[in-house]
């Protein structure tokens, strides 16, 4: 299997496919981000791919189209040189009325630019994770039909095709300079259905797609440093919107592994609360106000499911994600084993999460949105529900599995929770509050923070009540506005987090313990001491540094994991991770209100004065 890192995505903003660098799809679920793979061979040989790529030896090239989600791949061999772009086709508002076009499509296009090259694509569609069923059948001119129990593929291929034992598809054919050929696979679950024609409709499709990812990008108005690594930190996060909802999913892939050989593999195909606060400052940030309030909309329609009870994370839809179980006939990536789909964090107690919707609303209002009645109300319940439940050990931001406890995190976001309560019902956005309830149960769990969440011997502040163990989260309390980040409190707590997390070239862990040995450094974390330092903790000059070093850990095209491996540089977790992304963003946007003179970058309450 490759590399983590050497893996490319592409997608349409429902469904998302991996692409290896010698030219494999190796993941793909259809038809949304959760459903059941069609190929699977990130995490078994056996379980499909499609391939297309030289018979020779070859060096491989590869980048997207501008400021796209169009991947090209460049292989050049001994005897000649061939571009292959590949692209799940996204069209503008105005051309889904103008055109006739599939609901689900990949588009690969092969051109030779020198000299002559034998190639081979092989198709092996393993549907439902490698052990559904997929009935293969020449169509005639609409190509092969491959029907599966969740719906109708279609194979349209511009070279003739063979039919292989294995329900195996395979072509070899031989270009010369000058030579182009098309692919196009289809999903089908609803009728009537579309099969336009190849050659050069498939090149207007890829021209169509290029050009609405271009512009997309160009709404970005962000100018600071690292700007080629935001802007493709925001593509990547655009590409993990679920555009029919506006949902945000962690990963589009299941477990690939925290610890290469372990069991730390989960399925991150899912929209987390946790995520919420911090992936709408980044939108906002960036100016995507567009995709901030479809997230938000999203969010407080989910929330509304369930309340005053949050659950940790939900489907696209905003619905309990399916059961955890593990297909115990998948070998894993690399060995890594069980594979699991569905999560079970989802029946978790996470308090922080309270924190991180009320706050996202918060964010939103702070940018010109309005509060209606019925979400005052709902904002005021979670208050409520934080007030009798602040003092419950949970699971916490990084969902252990080994029991509750006393987070100090959790106890921020609460105190977080109510703050803005306070401070919504102060500017007249929340009319009808127990508020005298929440400013007081606020305070009662800053004090409690500021006793038991720091310990004196360590001269820091600590992942659990009473506890001894660092914690990267804890560089998250100036963002929340607890602490400042100059504070003589937060300077020594980052210098402890250095201490004993600090895993070199600006790499943080999340934490160290027995259970986490063999983990990499977390991309998220690594990116909140950026910020941390950038806020005033340290200099702007400390801050762009570890920046600049964090971005060289980015794959070939620009893409993070959940982790990274310290001594080896390589990729590791789910990939490409949303929460990365929206670290790395984040840490750019303060990064450069600091080097402009502002003052740090923190989440204004809504009673402050606007800055200029």
């Amino acid at each position: 299997m490759d590399p983590i890192k050497d893996y490319a995505i592409i997608g349409d903003c429902r469904a998302a496919a991996l692409v290896s660098r010698s030219g494999s799809i190796d993941w793909l679920c259809w038809p949304h981000f959760d459903s059941p793979s069609i190929f699977g061979a990130l995490l078994d040989d056996s379980a499909g791919r499609w391939r297309i790529a030289p018979r020779a030896p070859f060096h491989v090239t590869r980048r997207y189209v501008g400021n796209s989600n169009v991947l090209q791949m460049q292989f050049e061999t001994a005897t000649g040189t061939m571009r292959l772009t590949d692209t799940m086709p996204v069209v503008s508002e105005d051309d889904k009325r103008k055109l006739l076009l599939p609901d689900h499509q990949i588009i690969r296009m092969v051109e030779v630019e020198r000299g002559e090259l034998e190639l081979e694509m092989t198709f092996t569609p393993r549907p439902q994770y490698g052990r559904g069923r997929a009935r293969l059948r020449q169509a005639g001119k609409l190509g092969t039909r491959i029907e599966t129990d969740a719906g109708l593929l279609m194979l349209q291929c511009d070279v003739p095709v063979e039919f292989r034992e294995g329900n195996q598809i395979q072509s070899r054919f031989r270009l010369r300079a000058g030579d182009a050929r098309c692919f196009s696979l289809i999903f089908e679950d609803e009728w009537p259905a579309v099969f336009p024609p190849l050659g050069g409709w498939t090149r207007e499709a890829i021209a169509r797609s290029t050009a609405w990812w271009n512009a997309w990008a160009a709404r970005l108005t962000y100018h600071g440093p690292g700007r080629d690594a935001v802007i493709r930190s925001a593509l990547a996060l655009r590409l993990l919107v679920y555009a029919p909802s506006g949902a945000i999913v962690a990963a589009p892939t299941t477990a690939l592994p925290e610890r290469v050989g372990g069991d730390l593999n989960w399925d991150y195909r899912f929209c987390w609360l946790r995520d919420a606060s911090l992936t709408l400052r980044a939108l906002l940030g960036l100016g995507y106000t567009e995709e901030a309030e479809a997230f938000a909309n999203w969010l407080l329609h989910t929330t509304a499911l369930t309340r005053p009870t949050l659950r940790v994370l939900y489907d696209v839809y905003g619905m309990p994600p399916p059961a955890e179980r593990t297909l115990d006939h998948l070998a894993g990536y690399r060995g890594s084993r069980p594979v699991r789909i569905g999560n079970a964090a989802s029946e978790q107690l996470q308090l922080d999460v309270y924190g991180e919707v009320i706050d996202a609303v918060t964010q939103l209002i702070r940018g010109g949105g309005a509060l209606d009645r019925d979400t005052g109300r709902m904002l005021s319940a979670f208050g409520t529900y934080v007030c009798r439940n602040w003092q419950q050990p949970d699971e916490g931001i990084w969902e252990s599995r080994s029991g509750k406890a006393h987070h100090t995190h959790s106890r921020v976001l609460c105190w977080t929770a109510l703050d803005r309560l306070v401070a919504l019902h102060a500017q007249g956005h929340l009319r009808t509050a127990p508020v005298a309830l929440f400013e007081r149960n606020r305070d009662e769990i800053r004090k409690q923070v500021e006793d038991r969440a720091w310990n004196p011997r360590l001269e820091s502040y600590v992942g659990r009540l009473d506890g001894d163990e660092l914690d990267a989260s804890l560089l998250l309390m100036p963002w929340y506005g607890f602490e400042d980040a100059g504070a003589w409190r937060m300077t020594r707590t980052y210098a402890r987090i250095q201490e004993h997390l600090g895993a070199g070239h600006a790499l943080l862990y999340r934490y160290r313990t027995d259970e986490s040995s063999g983990e990499g450094a977390f991309g998220i974390c690594s990116f909140w001491g950026v910020e941390y330092l950038a806020m005033g903790g340290g200099t702007a000059e400390e801050a762009q540094a570890s920046f600049e070093q964090l971005l060289t850990f980015a794959n070939d095209v620009g893409l993070f994991a959940e982790e990274i491996d310290p001594t080896t540089g390589e990729a590791l977790g789910n990939f490409p991770q949303a929460f990365t992304h929206v670290g790395l963003i984040n840490a750019a946007l303060s990064l450069q209100d600091r080097l402009s003179g502002r003052e740090p970058l923190r989440p204004r309450r809504p009673d402050s004065p606007a800055r200029g």
